[in-house]
């Protein structure tokens, strides 16, 4: 029975909205009046999740523009003054400094915030300082911090970004968890996609899934991979193009372009999880790394980077391999070791499809946020 409660949950993009909060919204819409507060040129992309939710577009910028963050926090803190919410939770970091702050000033009864990853980690000098700064401004101005992993939050007390007692952390980690009914390996995705891409059905495929950007990584996964002397060995990107990353990973892997292959922005990652040996994520700053789960729910080992987030996604020598961050070399050390080990690829994408299962459950995650909500929001 819905309550006469209104949640609105505020996020940047839809895109945010769609990969997080699908499960959550839809079945906290049973209980609650819902609004999503979310920049989108589609007001009804929720539409067939619920009849119970409300899409109000709002022209949030991605990156810093302070005329349109001011416009974006004065709406806001108006809409909020008017409406009567119980509760606003944001997630991503320039929706959840506005919105705190407007829900702060509205005296809105509940403000929560999801961290997943800091921008700032890898930043220097006042960028830094700043986007720190926002970070710490969130922490201070919401009732509860949900986090997607614990070395995650262990990392923003350490920083003094958040305190303890108005951190949670649900389960094992992550903000959404994994379909298990969407996430499972299919044989004839895997011929399908490596006929497509015209990759050998019995070659070793590297997967890296996710944006292209820098400080994912990206190009110490291409240096790596140009040292690889087995000819059956090939490397597939899939994501959109943040920069123009395409154009220097193509000038360091130039020597082995036959061998590596691209494919842009995708609605159907299993596809390439299917076709995939291991998937690869070699990021120097990280949210949980959800893209780990969805693989290994798959059947598919993890290569990844030894970060905070990252390290609660993957058991080390269990259901992967973590390496340090921004070292080629042991990239290259760890996919030679599992090309050649075609047993230990068997048995740690065995584990890791036993952890996913056991762990990651997405209707197992949306259960943590609706008992949250039932017994916070009263």
């Amino acid at each position: 029975m819905v309550s006469h409660k209104n949640i609105c949950f505020v996020a940047t993009v839809d895109s945010a909205v769609s990969a997080f909060l699908l499960g959550h919204l839809k079945e906290l819409s049973k209980y609650y009046k819902i609004t999503v507060i979310v920049n989108t040129k589609n007001i009804y992309f929720l539409e067939n999740i619920s009849n119970n939710i409300l899409v109000k577009p709002i022209k949030f910028s991605r990156k810093i523009n302070i005329l349109n963050d001011m416009y974006c926090f004065l709406w806001l803190t108006f809409f909020l003054l008017k409406e009567d919410f119980t509760a606003v939770h944001s997630i991503t970091p320039k929706a959840g400094f506005l919105a705190m702050l407007a829900s702060f000033i509205a005296k809105v009864p509940v403000r929560i915030h999801t961290y997943t990853g800091q921008v700032w980690v890898t930043r220097n000098g006042l960028s830094r300082f700043f986007l720190k700064l926002c970070d710490k401004c969130i922490g201070r101005l919401t009732s509860y911090n949900f986090v997607d992993s614990t070395s995650q939050r262990d990392f923003l007390i350490r920083e003094d970004v958040i305190s303890l007692s108005k951190s949670i952390v649900f389960g094992s980690g992550s903000v959404s968890g994994v379909d298990l009914n969407k996430f499972k390996h299919n044989k004839k995705f895997s011929n399908d996609t490596r006929d497509q891409l015209h990759i050998p059905r019995n070659a070793f495929v590297i997967l890296y899934l996710g944006r292209l950007n820098k400080d994912k990584g990206i190009f110490d996964l291409a240096r790596a991979f140009t040292y690889i002397k087995d000819p059956n060995v090939y490397l597939i990107f899939v994501g959109p193009d943040e920069g123009g990353c395409l154009e220097k990973i193509n000038l360091i892997t130039s020597k082995k372009s036959s061998k590596i292959k691209f494919f842009g922005f995708t609605k159907k990652p299993q596809q390439f999880l299917s076709a995939s040996d291991v998937i690869c994520l070699p990021s120097y700053r990280e949210g949980f790394g959800n893209v780990i789960i969805e693989a290994a729910a798959m059947g598919v080992p993890a290569l990844a980077s030894n970060i905070y987030g990252i390290s609660d996604s993957v058991i080390h020598n269990k259901t992967g391999l973590l390496h340090p961050p921004g070292s080629y070399q042991n990239i290259l050390e760890c996919l030679e070791f599992f090309i050649k080990n075609p047993d230990t690829i068997k048995s740690f994408g065995k584990a890791a499809k036993t952890r996913a299962i056991r762990e990651f459950d997405s209707e197992l995650m949306t259960a943590h946020w609706v008992d949250f909500y039932k017994n916070y929001i009263h």
